[in-house]
C-alpha cells in the first residue's frame, strides 16, 4: 500500500504520469506520418509536463517556483526548436502555450476552464493541435478530429469523477453519468472510424484496439470509484494507440 502511495504521489501528481502520455500519444501520429525526431518528443513532453504543473499548482504556496522551473522549461523548449526546427514551429509551439494558458490562468477573469461544457472539447483541441500541426509542416484535418474526439471522450470520465465537487456545469451534472458515457461512446466511435478511413491498417488496428480498451474504462466510469481508476486507468488509454503500435511491430 505504501508503495501505491508513493508512486501515486511521484507519477500521478506529479503531472509526469499524463505528460508522458499524452507525449506517447503524439509519438504515435509522428510515426505515421514519418516525422518522429527526437527533440520533438522532448519538446512535447516539456510542454504537457510544464502545462500542467502550472495547472495544478498556481493557487498554491509553490506557483513562484513553477513559475521559475516553467520559464526555465521555455527557455529549452525554445532552444530545442531554434537549433532543430525553424521560426514557424516556434510560432506554433506560441500559440499552443497561451491556448494551455487561456485554459485556467488567475490572472483571466473568465478562463476556459470556467465555461459549463466547453472544458472537455478545449483539452481535446490543445492536445488536437500537437498531434496535427505542431509536428507537421500542414494542418492536417483527419489527425485533428481523431485526436479532439478521442481525447474528448477521455476527459468526459474526468467530469463523471468530480461531478460532486466540480463549481461549473459539466455533462454529468445536465444529463447524467449514462448519458454522459453516451456521448463519449459516439466521441470513441467517430474518431476509430476517421482512423480507419484516414490510417493505414498497420495504425488503425493499434487505433481501433485502444477504442475498444476506452470503451471498457469508459463503462466502468463512475463517481465512486477510485481517483487512481482515472488518473491512472484512464489516462492510460491515450497511450494505448502507441503501445498497440509497439506490440504489432515487435512481437
Amino acid at each position: 500500500m505504501n508503495l501505491l502511495k508513493i508512486l501515486k504521489k511521484s507519477v500521478i501528481d506529479s503531472q509526469l504520469y499524463v505528460s508522458l502520455m499524452g507525449t506517447l500519444f503524439a509519438v504515435f501520429f509522428m510515426e505515421e506520418q514519418n516525422t518522429f525526431r527526437l527533440p520533438s518528443v522532448v519538446l512535447i513532453f516539456i510542454t504537457y509536463f510544464s502545462g500542467y504543473l502550472y495547472t495544478k499548482y498556481q493557487y498554491t504556496k509553490y506557483f513562484f517556483k513553477i513559475l521559475v522551473l516553467n520559464g526555465i522549461a521555455g527557455i529549452i523548449c525554445a532552444f530545442l526548436i531554434y537549433h532543430n526546427h525553424n521560426e514557424i514551429r516556434l510560432v506554433k509551439w506560441f500559440v499552443i502555450v497561451v491556448l494551455g494558458l487561456l485554459y485556467n490562468s488567475f490572472f483571466l477573469d473568465v478562463y476556459i476552464r470556467k465555461i459549463p461544457f466547453l472544458k472537455v472539447f478545449y483539452v481535446g483541441l490543445v492536445w488536437a493541435l500537437v498531434n496535427c500541426w505542431l509536428t507537421l509542416p500542414e494542418f492536417n484535418f483527419p489527425i485533428f478530429f481523431i485526436s479532439l474526439f478521442f481525447i474528448t471522450a477521455l476527459v468526459l470520465p474526468f467530469d463523471i469523477r468530480d461531478m460532486k465537487r466540480d463549481t461549473v456545469q459539466t455533462f454529468p451534472m445536465l444529463v447524467g453519468v449514462q448519458n454522459t458515457k453516451y456521448i463519449a461512446y459516439i466521441l470513441i466511435f467517430a474518431s476509430v472510424i476517421l482512423s480507419i478511413l484516414y490510417l493505414t491498417p498497420h495504425y488503425y488496428i493499434p487505433f481501433f484496439l485502444s477504442g475498444m480498451v476506452s470503451y471498457i474504462f469508459i463503462y466502468f466510469s463512475e463517481n465512486e470509484r477510485s481517483d487512481a481508476y482515472f488518473s491512472f486507468g484512464v489516462e492510460t488509454c491515450s497511450a494505448l494507440p502507441f503501445l498497440f503500435l509497439l506490440i504489432m511491430e515487435y512481437f
